[in-house]
């Protein structure tokens, strides 16, 4: 019983993540005066994906948020969090109290956006919850621009990236590649599995 609950209770956060997120995507798409035929002309991807993706009708992968942020001409934070932008040009420090960054969840991961108030930063600070799922293929893997490092805070995950042999990482681990080439992260065992997250992107400069 309580984990049917549990199972309900997550399956209605899991809409309002991607309800938020469309409509944050939308609304700079709208900003930028672009159409969807534009918006796709400029992300890459595809009209129908962007249109169910702010239509709250699936959850992007980071890659196509990477995409999007870069075609728009945003940080990356502002289709993460309802709070970056409003007085990003104010300030070049910002605090994100435990457990209080806003969530976005995509197809593989939930991420706890950090210290969203502060715009143009050169690295994105994420805390990510990494989801079991079976072994790793080639479809699984996606690459941008820039690069990442992992910590991990709980649990164990098995980290792929192009060209190595994938390595199992626990508690204390840490890991730092280049995102060009084609990764992808998935917890192993049955306890919650939260890593630190940072990543940096040419698009998200200041």
């Amino acid at each position: 019983m309580g984990q049917d609950v549990e199972d309900e209770n997550w399956a209605e956060e899991r809409e309002k993540l991607r309800a938020d997120l469309g409509q944050r995507m939308r609304a700079l798409r709208q900003d930028c005066g672009l159409t969807l035929e534009g918006a796709a002309q400029r992300t890459g991807l595809a009209l129908s994906t962007i249109h169910k993706i702010e239509n709250g009708r699936v959850s992007p992968s980071y890659e196509n948020l990477v995409r999007v942020a870069r075609g728009y001409g945003v940080g990356i934070e502002r289709l993460l969090s309802a709070d970056a932008g409003g007085e990003t040009a104010k300030t070049r420090m910002t605090v994100t109290r435990a457990g209080t960054g806003g969530k976005v969840r995509t197809s593989a991961y939930e991420y706890e956006v950090l210290c969203s108030a502060l715009s143009e930063k050169r690295i994105i600070p994420l805390v990510a919850t990494i989801e079991r799922r079976g072994k790793l293929v080639a479809k699984d893997l996606g690459a941008h621009d820039g690069e990442e490092c992992i910590y991990v805070l709980s649990g164990r995950v098995e980290l792929q990236v192009e060209h190595y042999a994938p390595v199992e990482l626990g508690v204390g681990d840490c890991a730092y590649y280049d995102s060009t080439l084609k990764h992808a992260i998935r917890a192993l065992g049955e306890e919650e599995t939260k890593i630190f997250w940072t990543s940096t992107d040419v698009a998200f400069a200041s």
